[in-house]
């Protein structure tokens, strides 16, 4: 699959209608309108709030999608988008339905966001894992047989996401606390990150506000931390390895272990230590067959709003 920005750089008149790729995750929401003409002119991308349902509800997910529905223009021919936790039919119908009524006229299909990260890496076959707020693995064989294992949400799974990692690193300030230790390297970072003065005000600031997408968004400070040797913060990035591991072993036992593995999402692409350690866990007897997405998730949706209009 092309590159939009390699598409961007071939110049030239419009190769196509306008299409639209949502990548709707549990923190933000990634557009890219695409016409196939010059940079000049030809994309639309931009970022937005979350228009996830289960995260922002109906009425937040309108007006998120209202907003990309103005900021990308009229015209809009196709329309798919990547949804985390669009799990069941009913999920994306509602969001079929609300970006339906946002882009008239236009073909809309909504996936979960795991099969645009399979197309973003050109793939029609092979395992995704993706780690970002949350976690999950989906794979789909050349037979066409799906599998999937986690992503059920902070409540019921997403271990080794974002969430869970913090979570794991507020738990050991509570265990420090009441072993009488002083706080850690690891401790005193998440405490001066949330403006708490101890463990008991980390732990009630953690159930006064309990989004996912807030807590998450400090694991990147828990995994360099993990990167510089701090034994608290190894011992969390060794555990969210595991459950990542566990959930891409899971699918590709499934499937068949000859299929390439993407990684995908902040955490893994951005740290290279946790996603280096997934890859010894998974343990294929291919290695090479192991990749990490070079381009964002986005682009998948794009390129498959573009195959809902080539037939």
């Amino acid at each position: 699959m092309e590159d939009i920005q390699q598409l961007r750089e071939n110049g030239g008149e419009s190769s196509g209608p306008a299409v639209l790729g949502l990548h709707i995750g549990g923190s933000k929401t990634h557009a890219v309108r695409w016409d196939g003409t010059p940079a000049e002119g030809g994309g639309v991308e931009i970022t937005e709030a979350s228009a996830n349902l289960s995260s922002v509800g109906h009425q937040g997910a309108d007006a998120v999608l209202r907003r990309i529905a103005a900021s990308v223009g009229s015209g809009i021919e196709a329309v798919c988008a990547g949804a985390a936790g669009a799990d069941t039919p009913a999920s994306r119908a509602v969001l079929s339905a609300l970006l339906t009524e946002h882009f008239p006229g236009a073909r809309v299909e909504v996936v979960h966001d795991t099969r645009i990260v399979l197309a973003a890496a050109g793939l029609d076959a092979g395992v995704v894992l993706v780690a970002g707020t949350g976690s999950v693995a989906w794979g789909r064989n050349a037979d066409g047989v799906e599998a999937r294992s986690g992503g059920y949400g902070y409540l019921l799974g997403d271990e080794g996401g974002g969430y869970s990692v913090v979570r794991d690193a507020v738990r050991e300030a509570l265990r420090e606390y009441y072993a009488g230790l002083e706080p850690g390297t690891l401790v005193r970072s998440l405490m001066a990150a949330t403006a708490n003065v101890d463990a008991l005000q980390l732990m009630d600031s953690f159930y006064a506000k309990p989004e996912p997408d807030h807590w998450a968004t400090l694991a990147p400070l828990v995994l360099e931390l993990a990167a510089e040797g701090d034994p608290a913060a190894v011992r969390i990035q060794a555990e969210a390895a595991h459950h990542l591991a566990s959930l891409a072993r899971q699918v590709l036992g499934e499937l068949g272990l000859e299929l390439p593995l993407v990684m995908a999402g902040s955490l893994l692409v951005n740290h290279s230590q946790l996603a280096g350690s997934v890859a010894r866990k998974v343990s294929l007897e291919d290695p090479s067959s192991i990749r990490i997405l070079s381009q964002t998730p986005v682009h998948g949706a794009v390129e498959l709003a573009r195959q809902l209009i080539k037939d």
